[in-house]
């Protein structure tokens, strides 16, 4: 508290790109191994990326030292919007006392993140088209093959118009709202419990640090099923109409994948999605604590 909503817009938008330009390498390895195999049986497709640190020699190889970078533009429009908007929201919910009700915390971390994520689709949908981009002996999932990010929110509004900039938003809104719950809510917990313990003295960069490895974990945890779901609606490609090619929806997207790739195959990618989470959950609370305090 003690900061206005419209000072945590910009403290929450910068703090997002901060962290975002550190860990978009994890990111471009992340979607390559959500990508990779889409709805065929485990052990019946050719895997190019195996593990993360393989994977982002693959992507060194396929596409130069550059490509972990893939996205980077897009990655940070989408995360100046997404957490701009997301920390405004929980700001407003903190100075009119919500958070301080039983599971207030949860409700407003999902509703900001729920709103965040609307706002943030168009760039969270051009992001995932260019670093899904790459050469065809390497390529996973569907290759849209823009030119640049300019070219492609371009491309997407002449074939589909505005709403086919927001085509998978339906995944990205549980995807966000349900990290953003579990990411705020268990920030500030782990935060205040460190302090209470005297682990940490109050306000330390260690108690920051500590709430959000804590919170890394957790988010990680209960955010892959949603953001594996989230990247194949998004790259996912559509008929003329806007209408998916492969999923109908978030919910059809959610029983082909169990079907074909089976339960497993909702958390391909859990380990670059912790060690991407991980740090990004760290240093963007740990950069948006340390800008409020200043």
């Amino acid at each position: 508290g003690g900061v206005p909503p419209a000072t945590d817009l910009v403290l929450g938008a910068t703090a997002g790109c901060l962290a975002c330009f550190l860990t978009n390498p994890l990111e471009v390895v992340k979607t390559r191994l959500q990508l990779q195999g889409e709805l065929q049986p485990p052990g019946t497709y050719p895997r190019p990326y195996r593990g993360v640190l393989r994977a982002a020699v693959a992507v060194c190889r396929a596409d130069g030292l550059r490509g972990l970078q893939k996205g980077l533009a897009a990655g940070l429009l989408y995360q100046g919007l997404m957490n701009g908007v997301r920390f405004y929201c929980y700001s407003h919910a903190e100075d009119a006392g919500w958070t301080g009700y039983p599971g207030g915390t949860v409700a407003a971390g999902a509703v900001a993140g729920a709103v965040g994520a609307i706002v943030g689709s168009p760039a969270y949908l051009v992001k995932t088209h260019l670093q899904a981009q790459t050469l065809s002996a390497m390529a996973v999932g569907h290759q849209h093959n823009h030119e640049s990010i300019s070219g492609a929110f371009k491309s997407i509004y002449q074939q589909h118009g505005v709403a086919g900039l927001w085509r998978g938003v339906t995944g990205a809104v549980p995807r966000v709202a349900v990290g953003s719950a579990v990411q705020l809510a268990t920030f500030a917990s782990a935060k205040d419990w460190v302090c209470e313990r005297q682990w940490f003295r109050k306000g330390s960069w260690a108690a920051v640090l500590a709430g959000g490895m804590v919170s890394g974990v957790a988010v990680a945890v209960t955010m892959t099923p949603f953001d594996v779901i989230s990247t194949r609606l998004y790259n996912q490609p559509v008929d003329a109409d806007g209408t998916g090619k492969l999923y109908r929806g978030f919910l059809d997207c959610v029983l082909q994948i169990s079907s074909k790739e089976g339960l497993l195959g909702l958390y391909k990618g859990i380990g670059a999605v912790y060690l991407r989470l991980g740090p990004h959950t760290v240093l963007s609370l740990f950069f948006w604590d340390k800008l409020r305090n200043m």
